[in-house]
């Protein structure tokens, strides 16, 4: 009975008290890390913003172009 009592209270204690501890802060450590964007993850959305600001430039350079060419292509091309 004494090494029952030897073994059962430790793993009462671990399982009650120093596991749901452990696998709180192990998770808050992950989520913590995982906040920010990785450093792959930084340059695709630094290649995406550059290949959105030119396609911002072309769409414009359209625009200027069709404005010169039929100025009043907005309003008879509009969706409402």
């Amino acid at each position: 009975m004494s090494s029952f009592v030897f073994f059962f209270i430790p793993t009462v204690i671990f399982l009650g008290v120093v596991l749901p501890l452990w696998l709180v802060l192990y998770y808050v450590s992950k989520w913590r890390s995982s906040k920010g964007l990785s450093v792959e993850d930084k340059q695709t959305l630094e290649a995406a913003m550059g290949e959105v600001e030119r396609l911002e430039s072309r769409l414009e350079t359209l625009e200027t172009i069709l404005d010169a060419e039929q100025p009043d292509w907005q309003t008879r091309h509009s969706v409402d």
